[in-house]
């Protein structure tokens, strides 16, 4: 038994023009697809300053860094300049509050005051604002970078192993230098652990 299927003149005329709209294609008996017929509205034009606005409102971005995005996205240079100091002016992009949470989110990882620094640079801040984030974490008592060394070794090595092993003492030292940490917290640090 052949299935008929009716092309997109018959559909319409057997409906007539109030009826519901035909969200599936119909097919004709070649294969062929007949586009839908559908009362779908027209997309408006999303602005630059839509676009960084959802874009902030995922996460926070640096002003390099949302404007970079949105060219990529097909905004003009001049454009995408113009809706990041919009959205600067209104409060949503702010760098230096951008700079606090990525340098808190990172130290709260386990991650190193160096380590911390070379991300916020590949960002394209300015040094103030570095700056003012390790001041931020200061502030916040969250700087305390010989405990949060200590604190990763205890998570991850022996202690009465280290003490024994002087490989065992490299591999922890590099493991805390991969993490951010300068060579003087990574010897305090591993003094300490091994001193239990």
């Amino acid at each position: 038994m052949k299935k008929t299927t009716l092309s997109k003149r018959e559909v319409s005329a057997a409906i007539g023009a109030d009826g519901p709209p035909i969200i599936a294609a119909e097919h004709d008996d070649t294969g062929a697809e007949d586009a839908p017929v559908s009362s779908r509205r027209q997309r408006r034009e999303v602005t630059p300053a839509q676009r960084a606005l959802a874009l902030l409102v995922r996460r926070e971005h640096s002003r390099p860094e949302l404007q970079r995005k949105l060219v990529v996205r097909g905004i003009s240079d001049e454009d995408a300049a113009a809706a990041v100091e919009t959205m600067a002016g209104a409060g949503w992009q702010d760098d230096r509050r951008f700079a606090a949470g990525l340098a808190r989110a990172r130290a709260m990882n386990g991650y190193g005051p160096v380590r911390i620094e070379a991300e916020l640079a590949t960002h394209g801040l300015p040094a103030d604002v570095v700056t003012a984030a390790f001041h931020a974490l200061e502030e916040d008592g969250e700087s305390d970078w010989p405990a949060r060394a200590l604190d990763l070794l205890e998570r991850r090595f022996d202690a009465g192993q280290l003490a024994a092993d002087p490989a065992a003492r490299r591999k922890a030292g590099d493991y805390l230098l991969r993490r951010g940490f300068g060579a003087e917290v990574l010897r305090t640090a591993i003094r300490q652990f091994c001193g239990r």
